[in-house]
Order: C-alpha cells, then sequence, then structure tokens
C-alpha cells in the first residue's frame, strides 16, 4: 500500500512539473534559457517503474551527447569583448556597461585556447550518468561483461566517453571495455546529410524565422544600460548580435566553474532572457524537430544512427549477456533521434512558431550538456517470453507511440517493425 501511494505521489509530481509552461519553467530555474547550453540536471525521476514481475534487464543501447563545454568559436567571446572594449575606449560605456566588460573580459579569459573543450563539469556529468546507469542496472553490468563505447572524433565527445568508461570501470573493474573514436563510424555517429540541411531552412522557411525572430527582439533598455550615447550604439553597434553574444556567454557560464564567481544574466530583464529563448527554443525546431514548415524532415538526419541502433540490438539479444552499447557524440543527433522516436510529445508537429511554447514545445527538455537517450532492454528470468525495453530521455522515462505492455515498457518486436517501417517509408 505504501508502494502504491509512494509511486502514485511521484507520478503526479511528474505530472505537475510538466503541467508548467516553459516561461514558468525558465522562471524558476533561469539556466533552462540557456538551451543546448543548459548544464545537465539529472533525473528528475528518482525512482524508476520497478520491471514487469519475471523480467531483469540485461542490455543498454545508449547515445549521450558530450558534458558541459566551453563556447566553439573565437568569435562567441571576441564580439562582445571587442564591441564593449572600442566603446569603453571612447567613453562610451556607462558603470554598468564598464562592470559588464570586466565580466566578459574574465570570461573570454579563463576559456583561452579552449574553445569547444570538455569542462570539469562537463566531466563530472558523465561520470555521475554512468554510475547511475551501473546502479541502476546493475544486471547489465555484472561480472566480465563486453561494453562497446564508440565516440566521435571531436575532443569533448571522446573524453565524455572516457570519464564514463572510468566511472564504470571503479564499480566493476573486470568490464571487458572497448572503445574507439574514428570517422569509420561518422556515417552514423555524426551523419550530415547536405541535401536534407538545405532543404529543413530552404531560404523562404528562413525568411519566416526571421520574421519571428523580429518580433521577439527588443534591444532598445539593454543598449541604453550598457552605452552612456544613444546616438553611438544606434549608428556604431549592431545591438541585435552584441545582445545574441551577451546572452551565449550567460548562457554558457554555467558550465564553468566561473559560475561560482560571476554572472551575465542581469545584462536581461525577465522579457528579454524570455524572447531570447524563444528564439532559439525556433530555431531549433525547425533544423531538427518535426516542424512542418519543412515537412518534418530534420528528424530522419538521424536515420542512419536509428537503423544501426537497430541492428546492433538484433545482434545483441541473441548473445547471452551483451553488456552495453555506449554512443558518445553531440546535441544535433540526440535532439532529431528523440524526434524520430516521437518521445512524450516531442515529435509533435506544430505550425505556428508562436504556438511553441504554449503547446509546451522547450528544447532544453531534450537537449542540455550532458543529454542522452538510453534503451534498456529486459527478457524473462525464467521461461520463455517477448523481450520487452524502455526508453529514457535524459534519465527519464518516456512514452513511445506504441501501445504500451506495463507502464514504460513495450515489446522490443513492436518497437523494431514500427520504427523500420518508419524509416524505409522516408524519401526526401
Amino acid at each position: 500500500m505504501k508502494k502504491s501511494i509512494l509511486t502514485l505521489v511521484l507520478i503526479l509530481c511528474t505530472m505537475l512539473s510538466f503541467a508548467q509552461t516553459p516561461r514558468e519553467e525558465i522562471k524558476e530555474n533561469i539556466f533552462r534559457s540557456g538551451s543546448n547550453y543548459y548544464a545537465y540536471p539529472g533525473p528528475l525521476q528518482e525512482r524508476l517503474t520497478p520491471s514487469p514481475p519475471n523480467y531483469a534487464p540485461f542490455y543498454i543501447s545508449h547515445y549521450g551527447r558530450h558534458g558541459s563545454r566551453y563556447l566553439i568559436n573565437d568569435s562567441d567571446y571576441d564580439k562582445a569583448f571587442k564591441t564593449l572594449s572600442r566603446a569603453d575606449s571612447l567613453n562610451k560605456l556607462t558603470p554598468f556597461g564598464k562592470d559588464v566588460l570586466r565580466r566578459v573580459a574574465l570570461i573570454r579569459e579563463e576559456a583561452h585556447l579552449r574553445h569547444g573543450e570538455l569542462t570539469l563539469r562537463g566531466a563530472e556529468q558523465h561520470q555521475g550518468i554512468a554510475r547511475r546507469m551501473i546502479e541502476r542496472f546493475p544486471q547489465v553490468f555484472e561480472g566480465a561483461t563486453d561494453i562497446d563505447a564508440k565516440s566521435t572524433v571531436v575532443i569533448r565527445c571522446i573524453l565524455s566517453m572516457e570519464n564514463a568508461l572510468h566511472a564504470l570501470l571503479r564499480v566493476n573493474p573486470l568490464l571487458q571495455v572497448r572503445h574507439d573514436a574514428s570517422e569509420h563510424d561518422m556515417w552514423y555517429m555524426n551523419f550530415h546529410d547536405a541535401q536534407l540541411s538545405e532543404a529543413r531552412f530552404a531560404p523562404e522557411i528562413e525568411k519566416q524565422y526571421d520574421e519571428f525572430c523580429k518580433r521577439h527582439q527588443h534591444n532598445d533598455r539593454i543598449m541604453n544600460s550598457l552605452f552612456n550615447d544613444k546616438k553611438y550604439w544606434s549608428n556604431q553597434v549592431n545591438a541585435q548580435d552584441l545582445s545574441y553574444h551577451l546572452f551565449k556567454m550567460a548562457s554558457n557560464i554555467q558550465s564553468t566553474e566561473l559560475r561560482h564567481e560571476v554572472s551575465l544574466y542581469d545584462v536581461f530583464n525577465e522579457d528579454e532572457l524570455y524572447d531570447m529563448w524563444l528564439q532559439t527554443n525556433a530555431w531549433w525546431y525547425i533544423n531538427y524537430g518535426p516542424s512542418p514548415m519543412n515537412g518534418g524532415i530534420a528528424p530522419y538526419s538521424q536515420r542512419n544512427l536509428l537503423s544501426v541502433m537497430i541492428a546492433e540490438a538484433d545482434s545483441c539479444l541473441r548473445l547471452p549477456h551483451p553488456g552495453a552499447t555506449l554512443r558518445y557524440g553531440h546535441e544535433v543527433c540526440v535532439m532529431p533521434l528523440a524526434c524520430l522516436l516521437e518521445l512524450d510529445d516531442f515529435g509533435k508537429p506544430i505550425a505556428d512558431l508562436e504556438m511553441l511554447d504554449d503547446e509546451g514545445w522547450a528544447c532544453y527538455k531534450i537537449f542540455p550538456m550532458g543529454c542522452n537517450i538510453q534503451l534498456v532492454f529486459y527478457r524473462p528470468v525464467t521461461g520463455e517470453g517477448d523481450i520487452l525495453l524502455k526508453v529514457l530521455l535524459n534519465e527519464n522515462e518516456a512514452r513511445l507511440p506504441l501501445p504500451p505492455v506495463d507502464g514504460p515498457y513495450y515489446k522490443w518486436s513492436d518497437f523494431r517493425a514500427y520504427f523500420l517501417k518508419k524509416l524505409g517509408d522516408f524519401h526526401l
């Protein structure tokens, strides 16, 4: 009885959390406004649904994004710094603007020659994800079982993989680990489909997106807080570009140890911050989500990845103790894969960009730093029976577009048939 009540309470709490609007969620936790810069929050679901009677987990197929990193390009740090530095040399900054310049310089210096690299927080994220994986599913990692790990060739992904593997080995030193990062596997680990990329953000779509952004760009107050001469910033400063780069830096500080010392969120008020997020959210929805503006083609960028995951599962499920297949890559793979799998409501087509937030479509729920998708397979402990699986998105149980067997558990045969047909029916 106590167990049933606890389960009900957990379900109700989860439902209430998802009932919040993105605006309310961002107000509750400002870091969510960072979208793909949102530092991995860990699982919201502390206790997973118990496996059906007579079933136990025996294999995991996983794809995860690298952990928290520095911004990728010099320009991500230089544009705001140079714009504010030039204005300072001309005595055009307010006292607040001068202090923002001081903080921007500190952030830029801390990231010097580290662009795109994994941060300490990013390493810790993957250690935690791996540790929870082995704690939650100890049967999968028992004894001298095999762990096959692959990464894209990008160093932050490789280091994310290595941090995860070290965490697993600390718990079970007997694990037989293979790890690799090669161009040989990039055709599915980080596939770039040039034709699809061009079609998903065609000129007419870009025009609609630009019009949406203009309705949500409000930079005058920000500029007037930074500069003491309106004529100067009106004529000499690209206000939207400066606001964007300050917002990007503000979002990424949470990934570094400087988060304990400095912030740039005071540059923006609540409405400005939300409007910046709306523009980012819409861009990701069009380019990697199920947007009907381009026919919902973007999720199919990960058709190779899903095909490989199905094929490798077919092979591994024949083994008595298959262990785990772990893959480490990027958010541009995790987001479309989550949409291709139609997890929860992330495969939902929403025609009007202005309705994305009302419909609850928020990119930070899918792809924070360290985001991951885990397919956890179950088989009968004794006797015959169907292979079952459940899907975890960021370590939380997710719904599939299939009839469940029991709670979040689905038949592997149903999953396989549905998605192989979906992949087979796709034509660009």
